[in-house]
């Protein structure tokens, strides 16, 4: 679809799985872009191999420490990877040309020295397929705002490796959608996430219905919007009032201006939901929700969940997993127990109160 491959750049971030070097993570997740959003396959593709930081005896994948078998095998991993990429983007040609460069990708942060991280790029002759290779761990906030510097297209998805579509996306719908909005000023669509099973009845669940503010948002916001170039098609959409880290469609103009207005917006290891997520919530409790205009993709009147996480971290393979879900059933056992919410972190919000990048 032309509108797509025109408008929308897939960012996918990927790093050391106990897995490795196997792709069938990676792999499970673009044999869902075939099934549910075959358009995905189209569009220019970056991925982002976040690198580590130290080798040890004990492994502690979120703090970038791997053991020396998980450093050989994260180099076969990051080749496997780029071959199914270029398999799955129909670069099939043996021996394929890349533009390689070289960059920085600075952070905040109050240690003495310079902050930031080395990194190479391998872009395809034609720009459709980049790589991007940190030499250290730099976590996936600054992974995807790497990304972004890199994209030429008015829209971004970003993809985490773990994640898999489970339902149909209208990929060009939900992007006319996204369009559209720029002439809607009190109704704005920068950036919208699809629910996974946690997000299931979200206008009615108690992060929405408790607070006065994003209640009444919701009941004048929430909506089936009607794409002009698919008069057939109705995406429904209901106010997000967060900022997740799972598979989402994005403005890049938006993302750079709010998730990124300042090297000092994100540390190095920093997930953007969780240091984005608490202060866009924030303010949007106080009224300013089409400061960051997220929404959630909502079809089934919020019954249906697109996406599903695999949970990469520990994430043994299908084989494994589907052996360990039997024997939890057996044991009457049909999920893990449920876990309370997290604190709030307290973050400085002065940053994301300035409208551009130094």
């Amino acid at each position: 679809m032309a509108e797509a491959r025109t408008l929308l750049t897939v960012i996918i971030t990927t790093s050391v799985t106990p897995t490795a070097p196997s792709t069938e993570l990676i792999s499970t997740a673009l044999q869902s872009f075939r099934s549910f959003c075959p358009d995905l396959l189209t569009c220019n593709v970056i991925v982002v191999f976040d690198g580590y930081d130290e080798i040890q005896s004990t492994p502690r994948l979120k703090k970038g420490r791997v053991t020396p078998e998980q450093a050989k095998s994260y180099g076969i991993y990051k080749t496997n990877v780029k071959k199914l990429i270029l398999e799955h983007y129909g670069k099939h040609e043996s021996g394929a040309a890349f533009a390689q460069s070289e960059g920085e990708a600075e952070f905040g942060g109050l240690r003495a020295g310079p902050n930031s991280v080395q990194f190479t790029t391998s872009v395809t002759l034609d720009k459709t397929v980049s790589f991007i290779e940190p030499s250290k761990r730099i976590g996936f906030g600054l992974a995807v705002r790497t990304a972004l510097r890199m994209t030429d297209t008015p829209y971004v998805w970003v993809h985490q490796h773990d994640w898999v579509l489970s339902a149909d996306i209208p990929l060009g719908a939900l992007l006319d959608v996204m369009q559209a909005s720029s002439s809607e000023p009190e109704r704005p669509v920068k950036y919208v996430c699809l629910p996974s099973p946690r997000n299931l009845s979200y206008d009615t669940c108690g992060e929405v219905v408790e607070f006065p503010t994003l209640k009444t948002l919701t009941a004048s916001l929430k909506a089936e919007f009607s794409p002009k170039l698919y008069p057939d098609a109705k995406i429904a959409l209901t106010p997000l009032f967060h900022w997740f880290d799972k598979p989402h469609i994005a403005s890049k103009a938006h993302y750079l201006e709010r998730v990124f207005p300042s090297r000092l917006a994100m540390l190095r290891g920093d997930f953007i939901e969780d240091k984005i997520g608490h202060v866009c919530r924030t303010q949007m409790k106080d009224g300013q929700w089409s400061k960051w205009a997220t929404w959630l993709y909502y079809p089934g009147e919020g019954q249906t969940h697109c996406v599903t996480h695999l949970h990469g971290r520990v994430w043994v393979g299908k084989e494994a997993e589907d052996k360990k879900i039997a024997e939890l059933r057996s044991k009457g056992l049909t999920q893990a127990p449920k876990q309370g919410p997290k604190p709030e972190p307290v973050y400085d919000t002065a940053i994301f109160q300035q409208d551009s990048e130094e």
